[in-house]
């Protein structure tokens, strides 16, 4: 299943709408300098305020016809904290420690960045760019893994930015490879769940009584299938499911070389944050459906691991932090919830290495990698993580279609 080299595709098929030269052909790794000038940053965007949600969330659903009666049973997770998501506070902290490593390996890149679902939008971004002559560019979205929502959707929104704005022929944007198993998005994970399981033992718990659930968002089966290129058979859950699993795994076998008894310690990935309709198949087991049945497989301790997530946004604070933590507290568990990378040094030197390897054209061979899914594509493959439901939309960053 690596995704060194090709992965059987016909390179031929297809052409990289609104890519470099260098990506244009389709090359499932760019192993060719490329002059960017500008790094674009790309986040999912959040409310700021009680007067933003309800506007914010019709965005995340648009086309989907949703009343707004539905969102405000969503918009209370943000209500509960004033209307403000940290997202976007998150992005803007981000922002300038991408800027800090860059300027500290001396490297002369502007990062702009914007939102899919909020102001400062992915629109202005690209103008603000092409404005100050940045037209070679680099992407960079705030998700790790491989799917509709956390690839495919944010390349569609690349290409409908450079047709809207009317910037394409003059904008290029290619993107980083998906960075699930990047040693520095691995490495906090790693730190964080080595700690919690150490003080559980120092504390007398039993290994086998230290469990640990690996959290990610849920998304539908059809999408799950999906994701990745359509040639590699990653299970029912698709490269999205076996790119998480690949990571806990990788991260659990790190925790026992430095505490040899964390080998028995249980682990298992959970999803969280699904939505829907109830008739509509989501990737399961819940996160908290799964706490409640602990107990019962002799667990007395629990450490959650936010897998999925790239920072300390709703979905942790409200799906983890709270409801997760109620539901250990109500099974008896003490809990302990592990960091996000944020802007841990570690993941922001692992996010420039990214930019460097487009910008030096590293050989795949080389590059830095903590599983034997990657390194992931650069250029993404034909259909790679399509929405059935959504229909084609022409996408950056990959092969058409």
């Amino acid at each position: 299943m690596s995704a060194n080299g090709t992965t059987g595709v016909d390179e031929q098929r297809g052409t990289v709408p609104f890519a470099s030269d260098a990506a244009a052909s389709g090359p499932a790794h760019v192993e060719v300098p490329v002059a960017y000038d500008g790094v674009l940053l790309a986040g999912f965007g959040g409310p700021e305020g009680q007067d933003d949600v309800i506007p914010f969330l019709r965005n995340v659903t648009r086309g989907r016809g949703i009343p707004d009666e539905r969102l405000e049973e969503v918009a209370h997770h943000y209500r509960h904290f004033g209307g403000v998501s940290p997202i976007n506070a998150q992005n803007r902290a981000l922002k300038r420690a991408l800027e800090a490593e860059l300027s500290a390996r001396g490297i002369e890149l502007p990062v702009y960045w914007g939102n899919r679902n909020w102001a400062p939008y992915l629109d202005d971004a690209v103008r603000e760019a092409a404005a100050a002559g940045d037209t070679t560019l680099l992407a960079l979205s705030t998700s790790a893994y491989s799917s509709f929502s956390s690839c495919r959707q944010y390349r569609e929104d690349y290409a409908r930015v450079l047709t809207d704005t009317g910037l394409a022929g003059e904008v290029t944007i290619d993107k980083v490879r998906q960075f699930f198993d990047h040693p520095g998005f691995v490495e906090p994970f790693f730190t964080g769940v080595r700690d919690a399981i150490a003080a559980f033992l120092d504390a007398g718990m039993p290994p086998s009584a230290v469990h640990v659930l690996f959290s990610t968002h849920s998304i539908p089966m059809a999408d799950a299938e999906r994701s990745g290129p359509r040639d590699i058979d990653f299970g029912p859950g698709g490269a999205y499911e076996a790119q998480h699993l690949a990571v806990g795994a990788r991260v659990m076998e790190r925790v026992s070389v430095e505490i040899p008894d964390a080998v028995d310690v249980p682990w298992q990935l959970v999803y969280q944050s699904r939505s829907g309709p109830p008739s509509q198949p989501w990737l399961e087991p819940d996160v908290c459906d799964v706490i409640e049945q602990l107990p019962a497989q002799g667990a007395e301790a629990l450490v959650i691991v936010p897998l999925g997530f790239v920072s300390d946004h709703m979905e942790v604070l409200w799906d983890l932090d709270t409801e997760a933590m109620d539901a250990a507290s109500a099974a008896g568990l003490p809990a302990v919830r592990t960091p996000t990378p944020g802007i841990d040094p570690a993941y922001v030197a692992g996010l420039v290495d990214l930019i460097e390897e487009r910008r030096n054209g590293t050989p795949a061979v080389t590059r830095p990698h903590e599983t034997a899914l990657g390194p992931w594509f650069d250029v993404c493959r034909p259909g790679c993580c399509e929405n059935v439901r959504a229909g084609f939309k022409p996408a950056a960053a990959g092969l058409a279609p």
